[in-house]
């Protein structure tokens, strides 16, 4: 049963079907043609072998020998049915589609990373099925620029580099991205990157925040907190604070809103605004 995870990054590519190229192509080095449309494809194989199998994602770049098929497969752990799995992906859809196939393997691992590179015999005399791994090591390190442009490959960054010195900076850059979709994704991909940050990260994150040296680039934190602060002192900074809570999908409690709207510490209430756009709670943001 795949993992949430596994299902998350799956996202992340059929949300941006461009994506699966542009790491093939700037970070892996494997050409991809640049032109034609780009799709979504059934990745359901079972018309063409008798068992089910189903890989998690196929993107098709152009047509016929101009194009290529892209089959997407997240890999979490090492899985030896993979080396039989994955040279029969590469063949039946290259003979459904008439056009040249890539496997492309994702991991948030290094362990696995050098695992799935692995070349795979798959006939004598040299015949050699080998797949393209992208592991953590080489997806990006996306910043509050590029993030704006590609939402998706920033929050893939943040899952990636989410536990390491300096990734407070890409999940900030994720987080704000994200924040301008629609609230459906918004929400997703907020809760992926802060679910997988290593407490080091999450607590530099939070001190980025409350200390207002981070100016975070959320439409919606950016809209009510200069609302409140122009309604002034605490009412305004309460009914900012509400907002954002709101604007996240995390309505608080009778208890919750009590609080909020009786504090008279204007630090207190700065501290709570700033940790609302981040936080995966009203508790948290309130803690």
């Amino acid at each position: 049963m795949p993992s949430m995870l596994h299902e998350a990054i799956v996202t992340l590519f059929r949300n941006r079907p461009t994506m699966a190229a542009e790491l093939l192509v700037g970070v892996l080095h494997v050409p991809v043609p640049s032109a034609g449309d780009v799709r979504v494809y059934e990745a359901d194989l079972t018309q063409i072998v008798p068992t089910e199998y189903r890989a998690d994602l196929v993107v098709v770049h152009g047509e016929g020998r101009d194009g290529v098929a892209v089959v997407l497969e997240v890999q979490l752990a090492p899985d030896p049915d993979k080396e039989f799995v994955w040279p029969l992906y590469q063949a039946a859809l290259r003979a459904r589609l008439r056009l040249p196939v890539c496997v492309l393997v994702v991991t948030d691992d290094d362990a696995v990373a050098r695992w799935a590179a692995t070349p795979v015999l798959v006939g004598p005399p040299a015949s050699w099925f080998v797949p393209v791994v992208l592991g953590p090591a080489a997806v990006p390190w996306v910043t509050a620029q590029e993030a704006a442009r590609a939402p998706e490959l920033a929050v893939l960054s943040a899952l990636a580099h989410g536990r390491e010195a300096g990734g407070a900076q890409v999940a900030l850059a994720a987080i704000a991205a994200a924040v301008r979709l629609d609230a459906e994704r918004a929400r997703l991909y907020h809760d992926l990157v802060m679910q997988h940050l290593g407490e080091a990260v999450r607590a530099e994150l939070e001190a980025l925040m409350a200390t207002g040296k981070y100016e975070y680039q959320s439409e919606f934190a950016r809209q009510y907190i200069a609302e409140g602060e122009a309604q002034g002192e605490l009412k305004g900074k309460a009914e900012a604070l509400l907002a954002v809570l709101a604007a996240r999908g995390f309505p608080p409690t009778d208890e919750q809103r009590e609080r909020i709207l009786s504090c008279r510490d204007l630090a207190t209430l700065d501290r709570w605004v700033w940790r609302a756009a981040s936080a995966a709670s009203v508790d948290e943001a309130l803690g």
